[in-house]
């Protein structure tokens, strides 16, 4: 505003001169005998008084009056950038804090959990306290949208689904409900809560222009040859010192940020680590997670471990102590349990240490032959 103000000032100023000047000019041609004409100063001071008004307009009316509107923001990208033959990569989440609805709102909640689980559903969480302090976001990295990084990538196209780990139909809320009980080893949320809503509302907006029961590259954790030895957890732990503990400590507790409630780092193993019933204590799991995503800074295209080192810092880290769970229901048909599920019983005669540590190639020859068998008798 200061400076039509200063216009103003300028334009009754010049008002000021131009009387002043006309008063004069009258009494020189008063002098001279000359008659006086006033119409050019009417003019001037007509066009003086036209500026006056303009300021004056500018000064008391709306700005949306005389502003022209602003251009409407870019589009929301609201479907994932990837082709057929490309990564799956989130949409860019940044860009919901432009969003004002209602639905968006839900949605830019549901990213927060993920990215600060803690500081709402931790030890000490502001909403209630429900898990061991990791974040979501320690194992589905970037907010769930890295590729190959545990990312929900498939998640709305496949849910609800049989899953044999229970044996039966799971909705999505069941399935954030099994993290939540099993890698945050916590208690499970109410499914109609905000939060629940909140979680879900974020995983469809990442799915968005996903087919059903299309999972694009990228989508989930990476799975890796198996060896044809088993995994060392002697050797995994030497990799473990030269490469993570740095971030995770050497005693793999992690590092909690500066507030004392959230970790930068999650442990890996013991009180406040995930438990025994979380998919990464399965070695495949853990082994093509950290393939793609670890140390600090590495990805798929540029990996800092070889195959073998994943696999064997997978079984140093899962040889260590963690929370039990009651699994006595899972996989109620063994013969679906997966070749690296560390606890029998199985339809197989390998033992609970093979099944751990591997080799795991001819655990799942044996399970080839036998669908080959049930498929030639006509068994379904």
């Amino acid at each position: 505003m200061g400076i039509p103000l200063l216009l103003l000032a300028m334009a009754l100023v010049i008002l000021l001169w131009q009387d002043a000047t006309d008063k004069a000019m009258r009494a020189l041609r008063e002098r001279l005998g000359q008659p006086h004409d006033p119409r050019g100063q009417r003019i001037a001071q007509a066009g003086t008084w036209t500026v006056i008004g303009l300021i004056l307009f500018f000064l008391l009316a709306p700005a949306s009056w005389y502003t022209p509107a602003p251009p409407p923001p870019a589009p929301l990208p609201q479907v994932a950038t990837w082709t057929e033959d490309s990564l799956w990569t989130g949409a860019d989440t940044a860009r919901l804090t432009f969003l004002d609805d209602a639905d968006s709102s839900l949605i830019r909640y549901g990213r927060e959990l993920i990215v600060n689980t803690a500081a709402f559903l931790g030890t000490q969480g502001s909403v209630a306290a429900l898990t061991n302090g990791m974040n979501c976001q320690n194992c589905h990295l970037d907010a769930g949208t890295k590729p190959w990084g545990n990312n929900y990538g498939a998640v709305w196209s496949t849910y609800p689904k049989f899953r044999a780990r229970s044996g039966g139909l799971e909705s999505l809320e069941k399935r954030v409900n099994d993290c939540m009980e099993r890698s945050l080893n916590g208690t499970a949320l109410d499914s109609s809560s905000r939060e629940m809503r909140a979680i879900v509302a974020y995983m469809q907006w990442l799915g968005t222009g996903i087919r059903k029961e299309q999972k694009p590259k990228g989508s989930g954790i990476v799975e890796l040859a198996y060896m044809d030895r088993a995994a060392d957890p002697a050797k995994g732990a030497e990799v473990f010192t030269t490469k993570c503990a740095s971030c995770h400590g050497n005693d793999g507790q992690g590092i909690l940020k500066a507030d004392g409630i959230t970790y930068q780092y999650p442990p890996l193993w013991g009180p406040h680590s995930y438990n025994q019933g979380a998919g990464l204590f399965r070695l495949s799991r853990f082994a093509g997670y950290v393939k793609a995503n670890m140390p600090q800074g590495a990805s798929w295209e540029r990996p800092q471990l070889t195959d073998e080192e994943a696999w064997d810092v997978a079984a140093y880290v899962n040889a260590q102590p963690r929370p039990t769970k009651d699994l006595s229901t899972d996989w109620p048909d063994i013969a679906k349990k997966p070749v690296d599920h560390p606890f029998g019983p199985y339809k197989d005669p390998y033992s609970e240490q093979q099944h751990k540590f591997g080799p795991f190639g001819p655990i799942a020859a044996f399970y080839r032959l036998s669908e080959t068998k049930s498929r030639s008798a006509g068994k379904p």
